[in-house]
């Protein structure tokens, strides 16, 4: 499990640099299951298209990097 949280956290930090440009970042809180969930801040929590930047870009990076992750799910 330390392994994946290492893992995802290499991931975040590669495209960290693009939300903070926005104004916005993003914390892993947890890994379970394949199941990663991530607090969006600044800009980003806010945002109408924070849903598209989870799914589209922060999801299909982790899945596309990281076979055991199934989901990026976005807490508060």
């Amino acid at each position: 499990m330390a392994e994946i949280n290492a893992q995802v956290t290499e991931v975040l930090d590669k495209l960290r640099p693009f939300l903070q440009r926005d104004g916005g970042d993003c914390e892993l809180v947890d890994v379970e299951d394949g199941i990663v969930k991530l607090r969006l801040l600044g800009a980003c929590g806010s945002c109408p298209s924070s849903t598209i930047t989870l799914k589209a870009g922060i999801e299909r990076a982790l899945m596309e990097e990281i076979p055991e992750v199934k989901e990026v799910q976005q807490v508060f």
